[in-house]
């Protein structure tokens, strides 16, 4: 019997499914070019929503059909948003090359011989921005040889589609081929959401989430609340679909969205692009939501009929009604924006929610003292590299070359795709950006992710950068804490590289052309399609063969074939020391910086190196400096890990408000438990790392209240008792004894369901899996 087929029964009463068939065998529409024998879900879709509204008696949001119609066991499933956990099949699974690498080696040492979804590898981490695209893409192609070649012989092997460096941004490569309305489609990168503008479920999860759905096991989410944003108006001058992000950030804030999918609807949405609403999809990870959507419409029609997916259009459009809210969807929260008053904003410095409309911007920076001077502006990336946004762009461009001006800032191109890049360099737009000094960059991450050789300022210098990014946390772009990063639209960086300053308003400034007259800016122009078609540009694409050898070099310093972690002993955790007590905000960025240590995310061991680097010790106010309560010594915080590891003291780190907000890096939550963490308590967490957290048999654990955070000191010994009788709603205690011998009593609260505690008394989700597989042999 096919072991594949053996785990399903496993994962559910009387459930089998054969290999790639997630999708119905009903339509007879293949889900992209590349899986002809995958079909489009909407029949078995429709059914399922039928099931489940015929239990619920009420009417369903978009978000919720597309999610319950994915139910494993839509008859029998517990659907309460907030509370209940659902059991769903994803249609296809997308890694980014960086995570990919931890996923293929999970996914490896499972076992298994085939992804049961379709699945893609996409390159575009690992190519550090530093000379321009063609020459940094040839330098990360030597520089990056073993782990692309793992990559594409791994994929090649085990059922995964990979896409070569140089193809493009993951996000804007499943726009392009694969997002379609109603796909459920699980991502490992935050930014998945980006597939939201063609009307899709697409969710940020965790390498470990990708090796479930690609081992043929039921994903788990938290059913997710559902807030409606509903858009009337429409969008006029300098206004883009980006400023409808950087509102709703403003208005939400960085955790509003936690735990609920954000879903726009409204007149509004129609005069919205489906790039544009990829734009705003995009950026929903900054506050924190689990995926955002858009209804299907006429946007997203002509969007597939340009990149060659008419028949996918038209099946979406034959189920419209499925595809859209049902009149009198209850949402849990509502907010509503006006698009025709909608101003420019800019969002920042050090986060995404801090946002100044652009006629505040100069007075914000001016009371704040943010440095006026623009060094670096910077188009482009996932969220704003549509041929839209490139035109726009450009158009702005134009005029400044035309009164004799070019940028005064550093400015940086990165097309999202190989397609964007070729087909904005034969529509001339590649030429108007180098003319205006522009710097086109690879079809990949670069400065946005980090992968930035800045070379312009000093570490530690004060100064301004603005982007169209999605993400400025600190250090985020360069590695430089003093850096101030803004992100805006596309047509507003562009502006301020022109006139080189952040108090600048197109709206209402002028600038002085090279004949020294006045003039002023027009707002932007440009086009949501190319009129020409789009460029495919070169193959960049592999299909997998089913065959091929995988090697890891045990002397590898960039791979690292994994060992299990070491499974419960059925105890309290008790006498555990306190590594860090982190102060303030602590993302994924700060637990486990991005940029050069990138190299190493498939060598567990190598990139836990990196571990707590920029996070704030409370004890001291300083960056990677903690105190080893045993020797009483100061040093680096991986330092002091592994000196507690090897000396087998166990240890928790505590934290503050939304603890590992943020990418989507499970590194994150691998390196503390390789470096001997068991624990992690603080005030809120972020939801991807959280269930991270959990797959790796770690305790994400919470204050019940908030205010016990004060009451602990870096040097108390900690203990976690009630395991015995871990259950799921049922609160743990810790006990925090002081040096004095006094000691705190503590509520901890978590969300662990009982699968999830069978994580944990395994070691780890993967061990679970091998448990499962073994028995089913």
């Amino acid at each position: 019997m096919n072991s594949l087929l053996r785990l399903s029964q496993l994962a559910g009463p009387a459930h089998i499914r054969a290999l790639h068939s997630s999708s119905s065998v009903w339509s007879k529409v293949p889900l992209s070019k590349f899986e002809p024998n995958a079909y489009l879900p909407y029949e078995r879709l429709s059914q399922n929503v039928k099931i489940v509204k015929d239990r619920l008696k009420r009417p369903l949001t978009l978000s919720e059909k597309i999610l319950y119609g994915h139910l494993d066991q839509p008859k029998t499933q517990d659907i309460e948003r907030g509370i209940s956990y659902l059991r769903l099949r994803p249609d296809r699974v997308a890694m980014q090359d960086a995570t990919a690498q931890m996923a293929m080696l999970q996914f490896i040492s499972s076992g298994l011989p085939k992804t049961a979804v379709p699945s893609t590898i996409h390159c575009d981490h690992l190519i550090e921005a530093q000379k321009g695209g063609a020459q940094d893409l040839a330098r990360a192609k030597d520089l990056n040889k073993e782990v692309f070649n793992f990559l594409a012989t791994a994929g090649s092997k085990y059922g995964v589609g990979f896409w070569k460096p140089g193809s493009g941004i993951i996000h804007q490569i499943i726009l392009e081929n694969y997002a379609f309305p109603g796909l459920l489609l699980i991502g490992t990168d935050s930014h998945t959401p980006n597939g939201g503008g063609l009307g899709g479920l697409c969710i940020g999860v965790g390498g470990a989430d990708a090796v479930d759905v690609m081992a043929d096991i039921p994903w788990e989410l938290k059913c997710p609340k559902v807030i409606g944003i509903k858009l009337t108006g429409k969008l006029n001058g300098w206004t883009s679909a980006k400023d409808i992000i950087l509102k709703v950030a403003d208005i939400l804030t960085v955790k509003g969205g936690t735990g609920a999918i954000v879903e726009y609807y409204g007149p509004g949405v129609d005069s919205l692009s489906a790039t544009g609403m990829g734009t705003i999809c995009n950026m929903g990870a900054e506050i924190g939501a689990t995926t955002s959507v858009f209804p299907y419409n006429e946007s997203m029609y002509k969007y597939l009929e340009a990149t060659g997916r008419k028949d996918i259009a038209d099946e979406a459009r034959k189920y419209k009604d499925l595809l859209t809210a049902d009149d009198g969807a209850h949402y849990d929260q509502i907010i509503e924006i006006n698009l025709d008053t909608l101003t420019p904003h800019v969002n920042g410095p050090f986060t995404p929610d801090l946002a100044s409309p652009i006629d505040k911007l100069g007075e914000n920076a001016k009371k704040n003292g943010w440095p006026l001077d623009v060094k670096v502006s910077l188009i482009g990336s996932c969220t704003n590299s549509s041929y839209e946004d490139m035109t726009r762009a450009a158009s702005i461009a134009k005029q400044a070359l035309d009164k004799g001006l070019k940028a005064k800032t550093i400015f940086t191109i990165t097309p999202g795709s190989e397609q964007v890049r070729a087909t904005i360099e034969r529509d001339g737009l590649s030429k108007i950006f180098a003319d205006f000094g522009g710097m086109v960059l690879a079809n990949a991450c670069g400065p946005c992710i980090g992968q930035w050789d800045r070379q312009d300022v000093k570490k530690g210098e004060k100064n301004t950068i603005v982007t169209s990014y999605n993400r400025n946390f600190t250090g985020r772009n360069d590695a430089n804490p003093a850096t101030h990063g803004f992100v805006t639209s596309p047509d507003i960086t562009t502006a301020m590289a022109i006139s080189g300053r952040l108090d600048f308003n197109p709206l209402t400034d002028e600038l002085t052309a090279a004949d020294g007259s006045k003039f002023k800016l027009q707002p932007p122009t440009g086009l949501d399609l190319p009129p020409k078609g789009y460029d495919p540009g070169e193959d960049t694409f592999q299909a997998p063969t089913g065959k091929g050898q995988v090697d890891v070099a045990p002397t590898s310093d960039r791979l690292q074939l994994l060992a299990p972690f070491d499974k419960w002993d059925g105890k309290d955790l008790t006498d555990l020391k306190i590594l860090i007590k982190v102060k303030g905000k602590c993302t994924t960025d700060h637990i486990s910086a991005a940029g050069p240590w990138l190299k190493y995310r498939g060598h567990l061991d190598n990139i836990s190196n990196n571990l707590f680097l920029t996070a704030v010790n409370a004890e001291n106010g300083e960056m990677n400096k903690v105190k080893n309560q045993v020797t009483g010594e100061y040093g680096p915080v991986p330092a002091t890990a592994r000196k507690y590891k090897a000396d087998g003291v166990k240890w928790v780190a505590i934290g503050d408000e939304n603890y590992g907000e943020g990418s989507s890096r499970e590194h994150a939550a691998l390196e503390p438990r390789h470096l001997g963490g068991r624990a992690i308590i603080v005030k809120s967490f972020a939801r991807i790392h959280e269930t991270n957290l959990k797959k790796q048999g770690m305790l994400p654990l919470t204050f019940a209240n908030p205010a016990d955070y004060d009451k602990i000191d870096p040097s108390d010994d900690v203990s976690i008792v009630g395991l015995a009788s871990f259950a799921p709603g049922k609160p743990l205690t810790a006990i925090f004894k002081k040096q004095n011998g006094s000691k705190v009593e503590v509520t901890l609260n978590h969300t662990f369901n009982e699968q999830q505690i069978e994580w944990f008394k395994a070691g780890s989700a993967l061990n679970r899996m091998k448990e499962v597989f073994a028995k089913s042999k």
